[in-house]
């Protein structure tokens, strides 16, 4: 599992892992756009179902920009994760630089109120090297 999904961390019996790869294919180096598409593995090993709410981002640059993205849901979904179970999605991240990181939290609920927050391990964003 560690070697499909480098980073990982948990936060009250719930467990984020992630896998990044850089997209040469959608990056435009020209127009100083680089992108990457980013694998979530979220599992609950907790006794009882939780519910993920809402997603907060800090998206690093190279330079020390910073981007806050906060939302609702993962790609379109609040998924209910049951005990022993896991939900996976996949998304994507631009940088205007060919480096950068992000790391963050997700809203999630567990079978009686309050929210609690999941941390998501920081990861690099890092174009790959060419070897001349």
């Amino acid at each position: 599992m560690e070697s499909f999904f480098p980073f990982a961390e948990t936060t009250d019996g719930v467990t984020v892992r992630v896998t990044v790869t850089f997209l040469p294919e959608q990056s435009d180096i020209d127009s100083h756009r680089w992108f990457w598409a980013y694998h979530i593995r979220i599992e609950n090993h907790r006794d009882t179902p939780v519910q993920l709410l809402t997603r907060h981002w800090r998206i690093n640059d190279q330079h020390g920009g910073l981007q806050m993205v906060d939302g609702d849901g993962v790609v379109g979904e609040q998924p209910i994760i049951q005990p022993g179970k896991s939900h996976d999605y996949v998304s994507g991240c631009p940088l205007n630089t060919p480096s950068g990181s992000m790391e963050g939290y997700f809203g999630m609920v567990g079978s009686t109120p309050p929210v609690f927050e999941v941390r998501i391990p920081h990861f690099p964003l890092t174009e790959p090297t060419v070897e001349q």
